[in-house]
């Protein structure tokens, strides 16, 4: 076992393959329901707008999709979820888990509740989601409680 890297800080973790699939998708169903939408005659103003209105909430649908991320200052560490954002000090954290068949990262918390971290997720990427939670669970272990009782990462 080598020794964890710590990257240069800060750093930003997110699923970057499912984000530009997502948001490439987005783009390309947008630009093609609008011109649908155009190209077709018969299609008065009113709906031409709603064809235009329904990529829009699909583009921003895939938009919200994308945007989980887990940023790691000095400080400590954002989690942007789906819908919410919460700020953690190094503290905070006890413990990076990413076990096998876990959707996402979670992280053990000092006061006893688990948050999953989106921002580090296996789907597509799983080579870069095993090292973004190793680099994660580095810094959690350098700069959190020193008497925390973790235990060493399993590799």
């Amino acid at each position: 076992m080598t020794a964890p890297e710590f990257p240069a800080l800060p750093v930003t973790f997110r699923p970057t393959r499912t984000r530009v699939v997502l948001l490439s998708v987005g783009t390309v169903m947008f630009v093609v329901l609008t011109i649908v939408s155009l190209m077709l005659e018969t299609l008065t103003p009113g709906e031409r707008v709603s064809f235009i209105f329904t990529a829009a909430v699909f583009f921003g649908v895939l938009a919200l999709l994308s945007r989980p991320k887990v940023v790691a200052d000095e400080d400590g560490v954002t989690v942007v979820n789906l819908t919410s954002r919460r700020r953690l000090a190094w503290p905070e954290i006890l413990h990076v888990n990413l076990r096998p068949g876990d959707a996402w990262v979670f992280l053990d918390l000092s006061d006893g509740t688990s948050l999953p971290a989106l921002g580090i997720q296996p789907g597509i990427g799983k080579a870069q989601a095993i090292r973004d939670a190793r680099a994660l669970r580095a810094l959690a272990d350098s700069r959190g409680p020193a008497d925390s009782g973790r235990s060493t990462p399993e590799e």
